[in-house]
């Protein structure tokens, strides 16, 4: 049983040692020039302006973590969209359209409700 997981065990450890050879590599033949220039701070090809260290408003998370969970359903709705031909011809494609439509409304019935609160809305 462990000898099935030998190819895999190979091919991580010639993808770490490359990575680590090439990387060292890049540190010893590469050019080491440091100026005033390469050590500020780059934004955007623009000088910053301010402090880093400014309050971000609660919003900011809160779409952030709408985004994260659209993500991750895109992440469950994409394999399921894949296989759903497989499922039709096993006769499980009524019961598996179910649950994947009751997965969509329990995440639309959120939005609906994060969007009735206001919280996509920015002053």
């Amino acid at each position: 049983m462990l000898s099935d997981f030998h190819p895999l065990l190979l091919h991580l450890a010639i993808a770490a040692g490359l990575s680590f050879t090439l990387l060292k590599a890049a540190a010893l033949i590469g050019p080491n020039r440091h100026n005033i220039v390469k050590r500020k701070a780059y934004e955007s090809g623009m000088d910053p302006i301010g402090t880093a260290r400014e309050r971000y408003s609660v919003k900011f998370y809160l779409v952030a973590m709408i985004f994260i969970v659209f993500d991750v359903e895109v992440v469950f709705l994409y394999p399921w969209a894949v296989s759903f031909r497989e499922f039709l011809e096993a006769g499980a494609g009524v019961g598996v359209m179910a649950v994947v439509m009751l997965f969509v409304i329990v995440l639309a019935i959120g939005l609906l409700y994060d969007i009735k609160k206001g919280g996509l809305e920015f002053d």
